[in-house]
């Protein structure tokens, strides 16, 4: 029987019955060394790993916490096998030096998250691996693939304005020219979206965020389907010796049991905040997929199942100060880089990230929130005095279009 995806993940990775009984929840097996029973065994347990299968002969290659994660986030995705990172830039690094050698070319969607950029110019570059950045929605993909493209990384929504791609138009061109596609999928972390059933061969996870949920741990993961990239991203796994905790791969397992209802909740607190910004006069424009207004909202409402908490806003003017006076005005929300977890936190968006946007082209400031598991009320109340103190005297109407 096939069960809805919400219940596949309250039971993804329980652990079997043994003599008739067994825990809810996985155990957290820690260990480094591996014991076998003779050396038959220990010869057995070394071929089968060596030969791609998930067997451990020794701790680094994850115990039964670990394999019951991967199980849960392999299914979630909609993937055959997932494999686990220490970040999530570190699932993004290894899904890069797997596929690419000296002389490979890569292409970037230019919104993408900016620690890629920074792999890009401290060890791309040194490795000979050129990469080129470029608009999916202004730029002709089939022009830019070379003969030596053999990636395509893209991420939708984007990071900061929340660019939705048109997927399966640009896994098509991609496959045309024999490309590999990757994608970013940590903004529906394998909920609101699962890519690899658009066609997508690679989906990449920051488990840090709305999988934890807690903001108690860092954790990537790299899913696919195809067995033979499932191959060459384990021989990089391995080879870079990747490897997390057990107790973090416990963590996260049991953020999944909670993943469906943390998502929805905060997708109906975010699109309240959003809403309440978008009829706000001090307001210049707001960036939600789950926004009508929103230029990607018919793209996400084809592809996407839901949204999650990221909310951002910019200002009608070119007041940085302004922006900063107003982060540091509010009270519920933390000032801090991540999101994810259960609580609410704001930021001014770097200008020399928007700048590398093309997805942007104006010159105020933008402010990214990630709406918690608050009460929106109290957020929109926090918002709206905050926005009274610092922006609203200064602009006594909303500017005429964004």
């Amino acid at each position: 029987m096939s069960h809805h995806r919400d219940t596949q993940l309250i039971h993804a990775g329980t652990p079997p019955f043994v003599q008739g009984h067994g825990p809810v929840n996985v155990p957290v097996v820690r260990t480094s060394t591996v014991r076998f029973e003779n050396s038959d065994a220990y010869d057995d347990i070394r071929a089968r790993h060596a030969r791609g299968e998930r067997v451990s002969s020794y701790g680094r290659h994850g115990m039964d916490t670990h394999r019951a994660l991967e199980d849960a986030i392999a299914g979630l995705e909609g993937g055959n096998r997932a494999f686990l990172a220490p970040s999530g830039l570190a699932a993004i690094s290894l899904t890069f030096l797997a596929l690419l050698s000296p002389g490979d070319h890569a292409l970037v969607v230019d919104s993408v998250y900016a620690p890629v950029r920074r792999l890009e110019q401290t060890l791309l570059r040194r490795l000979g691996i050129e990469v080129s950045y470029f608009s999916p929605s202004q730029d002709d993909l089939d022009a830019l693939i070379r003969p030596n493209t053999r990636l395509l990384y893209l991420e939708s929504p984007s990071s900061l304005l929340y660019e939705v791609l048109d997927l399966p138009r640009l896994v098509q061109i991609a496959h045309r020219h024999g490309v590999v596609v990757a994608t970013d999928n940590t903004w529906a972390s394998g909920h609101a979206l699962q890519p690899l059933a658009l066609g997508v061969d690679i989906s990449i996870l920051a488990s840090t965020k709305y999988i934890s949920g807690h903001s108690d741990l860092m954790q990537g993961a790299v899913v696919v389907k195809d067995e033979a990239l499932a191959r060459r991203i384990a021989d990089a796994h391995d080879g870079f010796g990747l490897a997390i905790s057990a107790d973090d791969a416990y963590l996260a397992l049991r953020g999944i049991r909670t993943l469906a209802v943390r998502l929805a909740q905060h997708q109906r607190n975010a699109l309240a905040v959003a809403q309440f910004l978008e009829a706000h006069e001090a307001v210049g424009r707001v960036f939600y997929p789950a926004l009508p207004s929103d230029p990607g909202h018919a793209l996400w409402l084809r592809d996407f199942s839901g949204a999650n908490g990221l909310v951002s806003f910019s200002l009608p003017t070119a007041d940085v100060a302004a922006a900063r006076k107003l982060v540091d005005s509010l009270s519920l929300f933390g000032l801090g880089a991540s999101w994810g977890g259960y609580e609410s936190l704001v930021q001014v968006a770097a200008p020399e990230r928007l700048a590398e946007h093309s997805y942007w082209r104006g010159a105020e400031p933008v402010i990214r929130l990630h709406i918690g598991l608050e009460a929106p009320e109290d957020l929109i109340a926090d918002l709206a005095q905050g926005l009274a103190a610092t922006v609203q005297a200064s602009v006594p109407q909303r500017r005429a279009a964004a």
